[in-house]
């Protein structure tokens, strides 16, 4: 019989309940044990979501982030939280965000916060991890409390209990070395740790452990491909059973390296690997297991049954009981449950699956493989409808917009002019003072503007008094920026409700979902919208809004816009034909919104691609066809304007400096990026690359509720201009500001003004 299990399930709630759990808690409104209590909740539903699989992941749940999880299990602290008094669970959110509930930090007289744990993206996903942090003397103390006290719930609802862990080396490959220490080097002090851990499960009565080590889908340097056979052969002798969990990509130069160690069984995402499955079935040890990654969990497109069948018919034959089959990855990437969607499109809906939808059609695959496809006929006819259905459907396939494709040349992505005669012609125009400062956006997203949203969208405001209530907040925005003083203003994004959804609300292709909500960090949730069809601009999308805040002001106004890649890398995307052909036709739409936004007399455009790393290949070797493309289509998206229009470009929370040549190539007059976190770090890029256009390092991390001091931005900005010419550098946030409160965005922004003027009277 085939075994079925799960790697990971959304841990939000199908109604975000953590979110808002977290939220109350966060701002002293519920207690501690209130939020403990809500998750036992939480991981009991979700337990019996996935009762009918014959295992089911337990460890997967976590009040943040799954990988500063595995850093509290392993008793690896920052030094800066291990003083503080209170619980292990405020230390938790002090590193996660900076602070725990106000309550607590009143408790502890700490409310000044501490640095948050910098965060980046998960592989090529858009969920954000806390960056472990390393050093020489790091030492690693085992803290089972979380993992037991799962298990003991999971035992208690009668759960077949399988603990999920992230593994040695990709925990090590994940964090970051905050001295000059080889991280690799720490694999001695913490593999002991590992081995007791896997000793509880052993006196625990675990069968089954869950090793996640995804960075055997990435290109290895030797010396970490000998780190794995020397941990694991260290697992020898540990008396539980280890299924060894890759995702997100081929295994390719790995794949002999996880075949051989001594594991009981091994997962492939045979969505990404497909080929590679064969290979393995032949390669693993006679009585190892195959976990076959069968269900897509990073997107949100029905499983074609049938097809799927005619692959893992034949290893079912070959390996028998060996064989387990999954989804290719935790559904944390995907929503929980479509049956909530009764207002999305009932044809576009019959082509998805969410979370406990492909659990369903795991089951439908096992029923088939262990009771041949009659058992479930009626299942896989629905399902065969439904593929055939969205293949044929003539929503999904434009005309007008192929030949649109068709038309685009080299001479589409180029501006006018050089930078550098571009530069004079925009100071000239502009008029900016020395380190000119602005923000990437947003404003806070306040309970009057979400309430007048909700009613617009429900019918219960007409569009004329929706609008006044979003002018009214546009305003508001416009003069609070003019009395901070800030020289490049925003209209502050009030209509808005989401960066990526707001633009596929009003693009043809596009479909919307409900409840589609998927974890990016901590309570931030994100609705990616659903990419189905080619893509068009039936009429312009920001223009009205950015031209009245510019009516508001003689400063300058940016218009705020979308860039191709980042509406591709945070939608659901179709399936059904190359990602570079989805993004060109993105490309095309938003120069459009561009170039009239230029026609309406707006002269600084800012066009955010916070996910163009985020998009990357896992192999190197892969990298330069993406960038190829993705560049493309943000140069085809920006340069079409006048040499005197000012095109900015926002990115956040990545790692640069391996890009930073094609960053440069999009030839964007001003980058905005994340460095507050890393304590611009991130500019270790620009050492040893001079990059040739205008800079915003970000000095306030907007992710954390502590503001920065005046002195601390002056720092960080004196660090920038080490490498970087002042006279091309820009005071900003890290990221835009809706998810902070207006208490908490007015002194921060005041110290950055302060910041900037102290500045300009040091470079005098």
């Amino acid at each position: 019989m085939v075994t079925t299990h799960n790697l990971g399930f959304p841990r939000i709630g199908a109604k975000r309940e953590l979110k808002f759990g977290l939220e109350r808690y966060w701002k002293g409104e519920s207690s501690r044990d209130e939020l403990e209590a809500l998750g036992v909740e939480l991981r009991a539903r979700h337990w019996t979501n996935q009762q009918a699989l014959d295992l089911v992941p337990v460890g997967d749940f976590a009040f943040y982030d799954q990988v500063l999880d595995m850093s509290f299990t392993l008793g690896n602290l920052p030094e800066r939280v291990q003083g503080f008094h209170g619980d292990t669970l405020d230390n938790y959110f002090r590193v996660a965000r900076g602070r725990s509930a106000q309550s607590a930090e009143e408790h502890a007289g700490c409310c000044g916060g501490v640095a948050a744990g910098e965060m980046t993206k998960w592989f090529d996903t858009n969920y954000h991890y806390i960056v472990p942090e390393f050093t020489a003397n790091t030492q690693f103390n085992l803290d089972t409390s979380r993992l037991s006290e799962q298990l003991r719930e999971a035992r208690t609802l009668g759960v077949n209990a399988k603990p999920v862990i992230v593994g040695p080396l990709t925990y090590l490959w994940l964090g970051k070395a905050k001295d000059e220490s080889d991280k690799l080097a720490l694999l001695p002090r913490l593999m002991p740790v590992y081995r007791a851990l896997l000793s509880h499960f052993k006196a625990l009565g675990v069968e089954w452990v869950q090793i996640d080590e995804p960075i055997l889908v990435t290109e290895l340097e030797p010396a970490w491909r000998e780190a794995f056979k020397t941990a694991y052969e260290g697992f020898e002798q540990r008396g539980v059973k280890l299924l060894l969990v890759t995702y997100f990509g081929e295994l390719k130069d790995n794949l002999d390296l996880a075949c051989t160690l001594p594991v009981d069984g091994l997962h492939i995402d045979a969505i990404n690997a497909r080929d590679e499955l064969a290979l393995a079935a032949h390669k693993l040890p006679a009585q190892s297991v195959l976990s076959v990654g069968a269900i897509n969990g990073r997107n949100i497109w029905k499983t074609d049954l049938g097809a799927t069948l005619d692959w893992l018919e034949p290893l079912a034959r070959q390996l028998g009981e060996r064989l387990w089959i999954a989804p290719s990855c935790s559904l944390l990437h995907v929503p929980v449950d479509l049956a909530s969607e009764e207002k999305l499109d009932a044809g576009i809906r019959s082509w998805l699956a969410f979370a406990l939808q492909k659990l369903d059609e795991l089951n439908v695959l096992a029923t088939a493989l262990n009771a041949g496809r009659d058992a479930v006929a009626v299942e896989l006819a629905a399902n065969a409808a439904a593929i055939a259905a969205r293949r044929q459907s003539p929503r999904v396939n434009n005309p007008a917009v192929k030949a649109a494709m068709a038309r685009i040349d080299a001479k589409l992505g180029n501006r006018q002019s050089a930078y550098a005669e571009r530069a004079t012609k925009q100071a000239a125009l502009l008029r900016l003072p020395a380190f000119p400062t602005t923000t990437i956006g947003s404003f806070p997203q306040t309970a009057g503007i979400r309430q007048a949203r909700s009613h617009y969208k429900s019918g219960a405001l007409d569009y004329a008094a929706y609008q006044s209530a979003m002018r009214a907040e546009i305003e508001h925005s416009v003069r609070e920026q003019e009395a901070l003083g800030l020289d490049v203003l925003v209209h502050g994004e009030a209509e808005r409700n989401d960066m990526v959804e707001y633009f596929g609300e009003q693009l043809d292709g596009y479909a919307f979902s409900q409840f589609g909500w998927v974890q990016s960090y901590g309570s931030r949730c994100v609705k990616p919208p659903i990419l189905f069809g080619d893509i068009s601009r039936p009429r312009a999308m920001t223009v009205e809004w950015i031209t009245y805040a510019q009516s508001l002001t003689n400063k300058p106004m940016k218009g705020m816009l979308t860039g191709p890649v980042t509406i591709l890398n945070w939608s659901f995307v179709r399936d059904d034909q190359p990602r570079s052909m989805s993004c060109y036709q993105l490309a095309l739409a938003i120069r459009e919104e561009v170039l009239d936004l230029e026609k309406a007399g707006v002269r600084v455009i800012q066009i955010d691609e916070a996910a163009l790393r985020e998009g990357l290949p896992l192999r190197r070797a892969q990298w330069a066809e993406y960038l190829r493309w993705a560049v493309e289509s943000f140069r085809i998206t920006a340069n079409g304007v006048a040499d005197e229009t000012q095109i900015h470009t926002h990115m956040c929370y990545s790692e640069f400096n391996d890009i930073i040549a094609s960053i440069a190539g999009m030839d964007a007059d001003v980058i905005t990026i994340e460095t507050s976190r890393s304590d611009m770090e991130l500019l270790d890029a620009f050492d040893h690359f001079k990059y040739p256009n205008e800079i915003g390092p970000g000095v306030y991390d907007i992710h954390s509720p502590n503001i920065p001091t005046e002195a601390h931005i002056v720092q960080l900005m004196q660090k920038a201009a080490e490498r970087i010419p002042a006279g091309r550098l820009w005071v900003n946030p890290d990221c835009g500001l809706k998810t902070r409160q207006w208490a908490e965005v007015i002194p921060a922004l005041t110290n950055m003004v302060a910041a900037a003027k102290a500045l300009r009277s040091q470079a005098h």
